[in-house]
């Protein structure tokens, strides 16, 4: 099936809102769909409510960040939205993401920028503050000339990253995602900067922690890259997917919605 399995909406920190994520996923040719928001699958369950509007094939999705190391992101799909394990984790997410706002916000004092939590609140149009609220506001203040300037410059900097906020280790998400009925994949393994043999041994160590699959198709990954995932994922008894990592073109514009050939029978069993 033609797939986009790696997108974003307003329920987290994407520019559309799921309905209109989901119609513009219909208009690119994509066959297969999950939004996969921020910590939350508020975005998945006003989908489900209106899938007799849309003739896609459209899967549960969410994202986590492991805390083991910044960019390892772990994506879970065709789970239960209604779980009370996936509900109670998304909770205590959150909350930890609206008490860090305050932290980024004294942060970005310091870098000389007077932001407030009501103009990043008015910016998100949700309960998940995330970073790309904050850049937007920047930018609409002046202090950057675009969201990817934010995050080179603020967002995304090692003095950043210490602004911690709760996160689960990556066997809690694994288990979170597989308590919920649902397969756990690794997102953007390419992100994790690791050299090819040292990225092996962490991949085959996430697979013991129950590891179902790897985003191979990623639009930042190379051929060569991709060629190397889908090696790993082969050696490993992965399954493979595709994600656009979608999240508007207001946020970041250089990523469409990206419809990519996958095999997606493990998905489902």
């Amino acid at each position: 099936m033609k797939a986009d399995l790696h997108t974003h909406s307003t329920a987290s920190d994407g520019q559309y809102t799921p309905l209109e994520l989901v119609k513009k996923a219909e208009e690119t040719g994509i066959e297969l769909f999950a939004i996969t928001d921020h910590d939350t699958v508020n975005g998945s369950k006003i989908v489900f409510a209106h899938q007799n509007e849309f003739t896609l094939k459209f899967i549960s999705g969410i994202e986590f960040g492991a805390k083991e190391a910044s960019h390892l992101h772990i994506l879970g799909y065709n789970f239960d939205i209604n779980s009370e394990i996936m509900t109670k984790a998304c909770d205590i997410l959150q909350k930890s993401r609206m008490e860090r706002k305050f932290r980024i916000i004294d942060y970005l004092k310091k870098q000389g920028m007077e932001i407030t939590a009501e103009e990043v609140e008015s910016e998100a149009g949700s309960d998940l503050i995330a970073r790309p609220h904050f850049a937007l506001v920047m930018v609409k203040k002046g202090y950057v000339n675009s969201v990817n300037e934010a995050f080179q410059k603020y967002l995304d900097t090692d003095e950043f990253q210490k602004i911690e906020r709760f996160k689960y280790s990556a066997q809690e998400c694994i288990d979170i995602i597989h308590r919920s009925g649902g397969k756990a994949v690794l997102a953007h393994p390419m992100q994790l900067k690791l050299p090819t043999n040292k990225l092996n041994l962490f991949i085959g160590n996430l697979v013991k922690l129950g590891l179902d699959g790897i985003e191979c198709h990623y639009p930042e990954h190379s051929a060569d890259e991709t060629n190397f995932l889908l090696n790993l994922a082969e050696k490993y008894k992965l399954f493979t997917t595709a994600g656009s990592d979608f999240h508007g073109e207001n946020v970041k514009g250089t990523r469409k919605l990206i419809p990519v050939e996958i095999n997606a029978a493990k998905l489902f069993n």
